[in-house]
């Protein structure tokens, strides 16, 4: 059955190419690059809206808003468009009224261009036709370049070929901020802070970030030569380099805020995720976790699956997970969970904010409406829609809305698009830094119809995101001398220069003790003058006649005494790097937690309000288990 579903609209696709050529169509198209992939291309994404999307749509609108597209960023504006396949202005005269004549339409005005102006970008004109066709469709309904389908596939893959490095750019050079554990570059002695001068005997500076990727990924096996700068060696270090598979991580940190609660984060839901996550609770719970913090903030989702199996690890057997319902039969599905888990009944926090969707509003959702956890932080973002993918024939791909999932109680929580995709993506900043009266505005506002009850009668909404049992303010600390230091990169320089005179005194005097490090770790006054100094050099300028602190061209001015005031924010980053340095990336986060982290400190304080959660769970659901 799911092959006939593949092939049937591949098969209708390339009868109706064969149609088309045969008619007198190769001819003119022999001069232009890729034309039979061009329309090849076009009639996929046509089929795959009409056949798939999850609500009807209107094959006319479809076309008319890609033929927009089409001529809308023409280099050519004395090409005449009035009464010809290209006039958009005529609309009205004629409707579609299926992919036949959308197509034959579309060729007309592909043909029309090809003709009129040979040196227009084809590619680029069917691209924008491409994507005006989901102009009007919701705003997760997209088209997706050949390049960035690549990189998109490797993160959700949870895995790139490459020499295994994390880098960045300092002064026109290519730093080594930390080999990756387990990669090419780590076994053969390649450390942070070395700096990359040399790719292949060509002179490797200025290069972007992108040109750094193209360079040293590969295919696993080949091999790549690079010459390193190295602190206190005069000449360049010669390493062969032989690329492998690099994992990308998706649990940023899994560690034990005290005896009893383990901590894990979660970035986003990528293919290993489940596996990851696992592996942490099996590790922390030989630590003696026996409650668990879960963080998901600014986690944009991923793959359903992985979320689905994590929030199956919460609840009880036969508990409803999710339910999804499309247009189309064969995208309807009900989850529920399996076998009782290890963790089932244990006390549990989940931590979400306006960057928590889809998949992350999925496990959260989950363990609200069945009562079996504190959600705290701020309200979700709210996708409630579910996605598929389909690869297009030049390597492109699109992302078409094939149903709406539900929470166990029958919530969508999905908010409202109508208004477009700009003030979609953007509406969240607005409700961002007043969490508790934002969620006051929801619920007063909420019609009967987006109120639901969890299995234990409390009141949920849908319609907008997950709003949390106990709200948590975004912690409001700015610092003028921290959007200088990140943006010019001089947390790293610092933290390399430390690093380089330093390590072995930290080596020596915390023996790979990371607890110890957090506890009694300081920056010396010497150490934050030279960091001053540091970003003296970068533009940095403290007068008296400076108000507040204000951005020129490239420098930064700010009151006399600003930074003394700042000091401990900068502080607390650059920890937080030193730390990341020698114990390696989850390390950051446990000691930016330590200083920055307001939500989780609030978290922290709140079981108490799990416990209550828990009796009153106990006494109105009767079959709890």
């Amino acid at each position: 059955m799911q092959l006939k579903r593949f092939l049937l609209p591949n098969i209708i696709s390339l009868t109706l190419i064969t149609v088309l050529w045969f008619s007198g169509v190769e001819p003119v198209f022999s001069n232009q690059p890729n034309p039979r992939t061009h329309l090849q291309k076009y009639i996929q994404v046509q089929r795959q809206i009409l056949d798939n999307y999850v609500d009807k749509v209107d094959i006319d609108l479809l076309y008319k808003n890609s033929l927009k597209g089409f001529v809308k960023r023409m280099k050519d504006s004395t090409l005449v468009l009035t009464g010809t396949p290209l006039d958009t202005a005529n609309f009205a005269q004629f409707n579609v009224t299926d992919l036949r004549q959308a197509v034959g339409r579309f060729e007309k005005a592909y043909l029309y261009l090809a003709e009129k102006s040979p040196k227009e970008d084809l590619d680029k004109r069917t691209e924008d036709a491409i994507r005006y066709m989901f102009k009007d469709l919701d705003p997760h309904s997209i088209y997706i370049e050949k390049e960035d389908n690549e990189r998109i596939q490797e993160e959700f893959d949870g895995k790139f070929q490459g020499i295994g490095v994390q880098f960045d750019i300092v002064n026109d050079t290519i730093t080594v901020v930390t080999p990756l554990t387990g990669g090419p570059s780590e076994s053969i002695g390649i450390e942070a802070g070395d700096k990359i001068v040399t790719i292949d005997d060509s002179l490797a500076i200025k290069y972007t970030n992108e040109q750094v990727i193209k360079k040293l990924r590969g295919p696993k096996g080949s091999k790549v030569n690079v010459g390193i700068k190295r602190y206190a060696h005069n000449d360049l270090i010669p390493f062969t380099i032989i690329r492998d598979d690099i994992p990308i991580y998706t649990v940023d940190a899994s560690y034990m805020l005290d005896d009893k609660t383990g901590y894990i984060k979660i970035n986003r839901f990528a293919r290993n995720t489940y596996d990851e996550f696992i592996s942490a609770m099996t590790d922390l719970k030989s630590k003696g976790m026996s409650q668990l913090i879960l963080d998901l903030r600014n986690n944009g989702g991923g793959f359903m699956d992985q979320a689905l199996k994590i929030a199956d690890e919460f609840l009880a057997r036969d508990m409803k997970l999710l339910s999804t319902q499309g247009r189309k039969s064969r995208f309807n599905q009900q989850f529920v969970a399996g076998d009782d888990d290890a963790f089932v009944g244990k006390p549990l926090m989940v931590i979400i904010n306006e960057g928590s969707a889809s998949a992350s509003e999925i496990v959260s959702g989950a363990i609200q409406d069945h009562d079996i956890g504190l959600i705290v932080g701020r309200r979700s973002f709210g996708k409630g829609l579910v996605q598929q993918q389909y690869e297009l024939v030049d390597g492109s791909s699109i992302r078409v809305t094939i149903s709406k999932y539900y929470t166990p109680s029958g919530r969508l929580v999905q908010k409202p698009y109508s208004n477009g995709r700009e003030d979609y993506a953007y509406e969240l900043i607005s409700r961002k830094n007043k969490a508790s009266t934002d969620a006051v505005e929801f619920v007063e506002k909420a019609p009967d119809s987006l109120k639901f009850l969890t299995d234990a009668g409390r009141t949920v909404y849908g319609g907008g995101g997950i709003i949390p049992d106990h709200i948590v303010e975004e912690d409001t600390t700015q610092s003028s001398i921290l959007g200088l230091m990140r943006r010019k990169r001089l947390d790293l320089e610092f933290t390399l220069s430390y690093m380089e005179q330093n390590s072995k005194k930290i080596e020596k005097k915390y023996n790979r003790d990371l607890v110890k490090f957090r506890n009694e770790f300081k920056f010396t006054d010497k150490d934050m003058a030279d960091f001053n100094k540091l970003l003296i050099k970068n533009g940095y300028a403290e007068n008296d006649t400076t108000l507040k602190p204000t951005l020129r061209k490239d420098s930064l001015y700010a009151p006399v005494g600003t930074f003394n005031k700042e000091r401990w924010i900068a502080e607390g980053f650059l920890k937080s790097y030193i730390a990341r340095q020698v114990w390696g990336p989850s390390s950051f986060y446990q000691v930016y937690n330590d200083v920055f982290d307001s939500t989780l400190k609030e978290a922290m304080k709140l079981w108490g309000e799990v416990n209550q959660l828990t009796e009153y769970r106990k006494k109105h659901v009767s079959n709890m288990k």
